[in-house]
């Protein structure tokens, strides 16, 4: 299994869950987040306003899949999150050791 976190701009989720959703992911935990990267906070435009601050809003995807899917995964987000501008974002994947469902105690990947 892998954990693929992505960070993205905020317009942008509706793309990302349309794009991931084909493929048939089950879920994704969604968190509004801010931070900075090669941008260092430069001027972005969120929301119609102009914004000059050393954070900046983006927001935060987490989906746990099973591991052949994970390439399709990654693909998916960069194609639907990709503006060609300035702080579109990162993907970041990583191995997931166990997963369990709590309400049934399905383990690993029958518990996605």
């Amino acid at each position: 299994m892998k954990l693929v976190i992505a960070i993205i701009k905020p317009f942008k989720l509706d793309e990302v869950r349309e794009a991931l959703t084909t493929l048939g992911v089950a879920g994704m935990t969604v968190t509004e987040v801010k931070g900075f990267g090669r941008q260092k906070g430069q001027t972005e435009i969120y929301r119609g306003a102009e914004y000059s601050t050393n954070m900046v809003p983006k927001i935060k995807i987490e989906v746990v899949c099973a591991a052949d899917l994970a390439p399709r995964v990654v693909e998916a987000i960069q194609a639907s999150a990709n503006t060609g501008a300035i702080g579109d974002g990162k993907i970041f994947v990583l191995d997931v050791g166990q997963a369990v469902r709590i309400r049934t105690g399905e383990t690993d990947d029958s518990a996605l």
